[in-house]
């Protein structure tokens, strides 16, 4: 048959094609190819310690497909955008035929699949991700019941509070709108009243059963025991949950992973499925999150891209197209990016490693610059110039913490030896590796210019999360810097962080050990944490600024590295000022702090608490909501209480002449995040020291003269 002739019979091909005995094609499993007997292994294990990877490194056939000829494959070389897809029933080209299409599409136009109309969503885990990640898909959904599950009683709880269990700018009022319910219309006319479409249950097992579409959100740190230690991903929490998927969930119902996973997990999933319940179809997607923590409302809000991973089926297709409708309700579909699976669960560990590979490159910079004349914020912006490599992400500090960079190219180099590339291996290791030794550097510093002894002295750091506007204070840069400090025998190491909470703190530096030989049980003694800044520098030797907090700056005029202009301490701000969007720990801690000093309002709100919590939500130009009033908490509250106990933390801008004048002399201030403005902080009697900005031999002298 000829490519005219196909054009012309293809429908009527179609249909005696499957009616035809003597017509049908051998089977898939009587054709040899040179990736069949690897296609055939499957990744049962994803990427646990006793599988492998390398059976998926070459295109599979979905028993589904009805043709499997050697022609085929021949034909879909010429295009790899079509690899992997499903090969149509009634493609038969003439292999003498010498005018070969240049593209397949131009023989079979491929139209929109028909995407499933999703009605319930379940999201699994109400952590980091998944909840903001629900309350947005809520919002913009509201004819979708979104229902968040997790084992953990006393996060659902908080989530159904006034005191959700993250700190996001922004998240606590859009909760609100999709939780309890708001009006469209600030006249707040009956019938403008948005409904609440978004729950929070533990009632794993209901929510599971009747959803459309599930998402898997649940935590996947890096593994500390066994094969892979340090690097592997510990994917128990979300096998767990895939397996409660695999047994509950509905046929035909959408899987998505949203977690950070090693390749092959879509692969592992369904596997799984298959397993437990043979015969079923359950389409597994990927889908990987990009928030970064301290604004991860408004990358929900305005994505650069989301990526839909998906088998390249029908079946796929379609699952994909679901998903993409849920997103196409507020993402321009220009942004939204579909690509197999395997590319997208690649892709986010790809995107991490090398947003971090920049800063540990500039970081290694800076180190040649402390030995130098030479300034690494000079050397970022004359390089920044260079349009090819642009100015994001060339800001020499303290590097990265945080539960993903770190984590991510772990596993990025855990995958490159699976594969046998150590040397892909050991290249993506370095950034780790220089991540660290930047911390051991700012810390030895700090003892270096304290005459090479902390004994009797006491070091003050301002910030502990690991970047600004979060509470999140997991793998924070602190942790590492405070043992180093600690090696040296200070009399105390103080800690104010305007964000995170002293129970969380604490938790961080569990373990830690004040003096080589003494135990951990003495660390109380000289760690405290303060909520105060003032307090916490009073009396110290050297002031560490290790969280690139506004609060911390000192300067109006100062430009950070993505080129936005950062506020001053002189700067007025009031909560009325902003948007509410931006602002809501505030408002909610004046609500707490207004209850506590008005009893009555627990029951009946005050006019000042009432106006308080239904303030307007703009959330665009085009969409505001007026809330409902906040949930009551009962009178012996916890987090009522702990809130109360941290009204009085401080959040103004802080007063460096203040803090000037309580330290001990010669007052030191060492710079880890370049919130500083080194020419102000001299004129306020500080010596300055920072990362990557070089000092002259007669600064030296002035330094060794002091110590000595």
């Amino acid at each position: 048959m000829t490519v005219a002739s196909f054009l012309s019979s293809s429908s009527s091909s179609s249909s005696s094609s499957s009616s035809s005995p003597s017509s049908s094609p051998p089977s898939a499993s009587a054709v040899t190819t040179p990736c069949s007997s690897a296609s055939s292994a499957g990744i049962s294990g994803g990427m646990s310690d006793d599988s492998s990877c390398a059976d998926s490194t070459c295109p599979t056939t979905p028993d589904s497909s009805p043709r499997f000829y050697p022609s085929h494959v021949l034909i879909r070389e010429q295009d790899p955008d079509l690899i992997g897809l499903p090969l149509s029933p009634v493609l038969q080209l003439d292999l003498d035929n010498s005018k070969w299409p240049q593209n397949l599409r131009e023989l079979t136009p491929v139209s929109d699949p028909v995407a499933p109309t999703i009605k319930n969503i379940c999201v699994i885990g109400a952590g980091y991700v998944g909840g903001p990640t629900a309350a947005i898909i809520a919002l913009h959904n509201p004819s979708i019941r979104v229902e968040v599950v997790d084992k953990d009683p006393r996060r659902i709880r908080q989530w159904n509070s006034p005191h959700l269990p993250i700190h996001e700018p922004g998240l606590n009022d859009l909760v609100r709108v999709a939780r309890d319910g708001a009006s469209h219309d600030p006249a707040a006319k009956p019938e403008a009243i948005r409904a609440p479409n978004l729950i929070f249950t533990l009632d794993a097992h209901s929510s599971i059963a009747k959803a459309d579409l599930i998402f898997l959100a649940v935590n996947t740190p890096t593994k500390t025991l066994g094969r892979g230690a340090g690097r592997a991903t510990n994917m128990a929490s979300f096998d767990a949950a895939a397996n409660e998927v695999a047994r509950l969930a509905r046929p035909g119902t959408i899987v998505v992973e949203k977690s950070t996973v090693p390749c092959g997990t879509a692969k592992r999933i369904r596997h799984m499925v298959e397993t437990l319940r043979p015969g079923i179809s359950i389409e597994v997607l990927s889908n990987p999150e990009f928030l970064a923590e301290g604004s991860a409302v408004e990358n929900l809000l305005r994505p650069d891209r989301v990526i839909i991973g998906s088998a390249r089926t029908t079946a796929g297709r379609q699952a994909a197209a679901a998903l993409a409708s849920v997103y196409a309700t507020w993402v321009p579909k220009s942004r939204i990016l579909h690509v197999n699976a395997w590319s997208s669960e690649l892709a986010k560990l790809v995107s991490n490693a090398m947003l971090a590979q920049r800063i540990s490159s500039i970081n290694s910079i800076s180190a040649i610059c402390d030995r130098t004349g030479a300034d690494v914020d000079e050397i970022a912006r004359a390089v920044g110039r260079d349009p090819r490599i642009g100015p994001h992400f060339l800001k020499a500090g303290l590097g990265y913490g945080g539960s993903c960079f770190r984590k991510d190219i772990a596993s990025l180099t855990y995958l490159a030896e699976s594969l046998g590339l150590p040397e892909v291996a050991d290249y993506w290791n370095q950034v780790n590796v220089m991540n660290e030794l930047q911390r051991r550097r700012f810390a030895r510093k700090v003892v270096q210019r304290l005459g090479d002894s902390l004994d009797g002295k006491k070091i003050a750091l301002l910030g502990f999360a690991f970047k600004k506007n979060t509470g999140d204070t997991r793998e924070s840069v602190a942790v590492d810097v405070i043992q180093t400090l600690l090696d040296e025998g200070p009399v105390e190491i103080a800690i104010f962080d305007p964000c995170c909470r002293e129970e969380d703190i604490l938790r961080e530096i569990d373990g830690l050990v004040p003096t080589p030989g003494s135990s951990p049980s003495s660390l109380p003694t000289v760690m405290r944490v303060y909520a105060d800044p003032y307090q916490a520098c009073e009396q110290a030797s050297a002031v560490l600024v290790i969280t690139e907090s506004d609060q911390f700056r000192n300067s109006s005029h100062r430009i950070n590295g993505n080129g936005a202009q950062r506020r001053t301490a002189a700067a007025p701000t009031t909560a009325k000022s902003k948007l509410s969007i931006f602002n809501p720990i505030n408002r909610l801690s004046h609500t707490m702090t207004s209850r506590a000093a008005h009893p009555s309002t627990r029951s009946s709100s005050s006019s000042e608490v009432e106006d308080e919590e239904q303030q307007l939500v703009k959330v665009s130009s085009t969409l505001s909501f007026r809330l409902c009033p906040l949930p009551r908490c009962a009178d012996d509250c916890a987090e009522c209480q702990s809130l109360l106990s941290r009204s009085t933390v401080s959040s103004e801008p802080v007063e460096w002449a203040r803090i000037a004048y309580s330290m001990q002399e010669p007052r030191w201030a060492f710079d880890g995040r370049d919130a500083l403005d080194v020419e102000e902080m001299e004129k306020l009697g500080f010596r300055v020291d920072t990362l990557g900005r070089g000092r002259t031999e007669s600064e030296e002298e002035q330094t060794m003269m002091l110590n000595h």
